[in-house]
């Protein structure tokens, strides 16, 4: 069985191909602009639950705001 990990944030990429910027997404999204900043530099990571919001407002599936790599398990 493989392991996975997450990779960088793809919610720049996403927001950037729907028109949006942070500040929208962040009234949209209910979370901080800096909290979305955050998100979108990777130094912090989505929680399930922003994933969900985020995958509803983009009309994306939740492992789409990730890269995922993928490493044979030891």
């Amino acid at each position: 069985m493989k392991r996975v990990s997450r990779g960088r944030c793809l919610l720049p990429y996403l927001l950037a191909a729907r028109g949006l910027n942070q500040t929208d997404y962040a009234i949209k999204s209910g979370r901080s602009q800096r909290m979305i900043s955050h998100f979108c530099t990777n130094e912090r990571i989505m929680l399930p639950e922003d994933m969900y919001t985020a995958s509803k407002i983009l009309k994306c599936k939740m492992e789409d705001l990730y890269e995922w790599i993928e490493q044979d398990a030891d």
